[in-house]
Formats: structure tokens, sequence, C-alpha cells
């Protein structure tokens, strides 16, 4: 794991807001950006008293000497780095790269399913089975066309795209297993599927590839706190094993995966979150008043 930084942090050099929730921030990190792999993660704090938080590594640019990450606003930390990480201001922490890298093996035809912002996280791995010599399709599944991004990004790198909205207002109306169908129907030998969003959807393209015996692997996000296996908290259950998404993962095979429990775990802190946000949220109204009296 790497961590090398300037007195003031790691610089936000590069930032691209997608919609009112989801933005794109590009770290300056070298060392970083010439050790990580498809499917690793890292560990963020935005400042020293700051919440750690887990990101999957959206792209890495060995040239350019940038990590990057696409974050969606949900919580008291995202919030809060939507507001402050701008451009020439830097990140307190950022420890990785974290995780097993995803393994390419020598599969021929690939399926990489992004739903939502999990369509960042899955951009290196369609990247890197391409360079792997691998045919791959793209499967991106967005709410509404308003939200989709990056999809020139993997028209440069994928054999194939299919594009699904909820709403049928850009590609195929449906959803992403939607679109695997569609992929199976048209390659009756692919060899694997890689699927990484919310838990609803990658349990969705499991259940969707599981008749026909295509190896399916997803990327799990679950609550997590050192990043090393010591703390437990982000075990996620496999049949009857126990697995640490942090040091054994991100990814695993979908078809093992117990979703309705990992559902359950990432529910666990719902009150506790819901009070964070509320109390930064009265915070900055009391700033914005007195800043304005």
């Amino acid at each position: 794991m790497l961590q090398t930084q300037t007195e003031a942090g790691f610089e936000i050099v590069r930032r691209e807001d997608f919609s009112d929730v989801t933005y794109l921030l590009a770290v300056r990190h070298p060392l970083m950006a010439r050790a990580a792999k498809p499917g690793q993660f890292v560990i963020v704090m935005s400042h020293p008293e700051g919440e750690r938080i887990p990101l999957t590594i959206a792209d890495f640019d060995a040239a350019e000497g940038t990590v990057t990450l696409v974050i969606q606003a949900v919580g008291k930390t995202t919030r809060e780095m939507q507001q402050t990480c701008t451009i020439g201001t830097h990140l307190h922490a950022l420890v990785g790269p974290m995780g097993v890298p995803t393994h390419m093996g020598r599969a021929k035809k690939v399926v990489c399913v992004g739903g939502g912002l999990g369509v960042a996280p899955i951009f290196p791995q369609a990247r890197g089975f391409k360079q792997n010599g691998a045919k791959v399709i793209g499967i991106l599944g967005f709410r509404t066309k308003n939200l989709v991004f990056w999809e020139d990004r993997f028209r440069d790198v994928c054999d194939e795209v299919i594009l699904c909205t909820d709403d049928g207002s850009a590609g195929i109306k449906g959803f992403v297993s939607d679109g695997i169908r569609q992929a199976i129907a048209a390659h009756p030998d692919i060899d694997e599927v890689v699927a990484i969003g919310p838990p609803i959807m990658m349990k969705a393209c499991a259940e969707t590839t599981r008749p026909f015996g295509i190896r399916t692997m997803v990327s799990l996000n679950p609550i997590m706190v050192d990043g090393t296996g010591m703390c437990g908290g982000c075990r996620v259950k496999l049949g009857d094993v126990v697995k640490f998404a942090c040091v054994d993962g991100p990814d695993f095979d979908g078809h093992l995966v117990d979703f309705d429990d990992l559902m359950l775990r990432l529910r666990r802190y719902a009150e506790e979150e819901k009070a964070a946000v509320a109390r930064w949220s009265e915070t900055c109204r009391m700033r914005a008043l007195l800043a304005a009296s």
C-alpha cells in the first residue's frame, strides 16, 4: 500500500460533475498510478478529522501520475467532499491500491456490466480484458439519458456496447439484466460476466447468468473500516464461507454471494448515517447564515 504525500496532502488536479450527485476527482499520486490494477480500491480521508471511506479506482494513468475516483454524494462525507474537493485542494489521506486485482485469465469473450456509479469502476476492467486479448462487450445501465457518462470511453475499449436506461430515453429500455440477455442471445460463447453496481443489480446479473452457467464475478463494497481484514466489518458470506472484502476481494463469484445478507449489513447503520447528514447539513446552514449576516 502506498501513501506518499506533500505536507498539504494529495492534490486534486481535475474535477468533473456528471450530475447533481455524481462527480469525478483526479488525484495526483504517481506511485499509486503506476501500481494500480483493475478492480482495486483506495481508502480516502478528505481532512484530518474526516471519515475513512473506501472508493473503487475508476481509472489510473501512469503517464499523468493520476488516480481517478468517481463518487456519489449520498452520505455525510461524500456530500462534504462534493462541496470542498475542488481543483487545487488536497485530500488528507489516500491509501492503496488495496484489494486483489481482477483476474483476467484466458477469457476470450467477456461482458463487463456497470450500473449507475458502477459504470466508473468497471471501466478499468473492460480496458484490461481488452488489453489481455479478449473480445469485450460493455453493458451500461442508467436511470435516464441525463445520467449517462463515459459511453464514449467504453466504445473506445469495447467491441460492442449495450446502453440501457430505465425509461428508454437512451439505448434500450430496461435494466442491465435485459442487456445481458441480449448479449447472451447474440454471443452464446461468452466466457465470463463481470458486474459492478448496487447489490440488487449485481444479484439480478448473477441470477440472469446462472441458468447458462456463465462465470459471473461481482465487486462488493460492504461497510469497511481499516481495510486490512482486522476489523471484520467488511465480511461477506459466500454460501457457508465467510470472506473479507478488503483482503479477499473485492471481486467474488456472484453465484455464491449471499446478497440478502450483504444488503442487510449495508443498512445496519442507516439511522446513524441519516443523523450524521442532518447534523452536517445544519452546520452548513448555520455557517451560511453567519456569513450572510
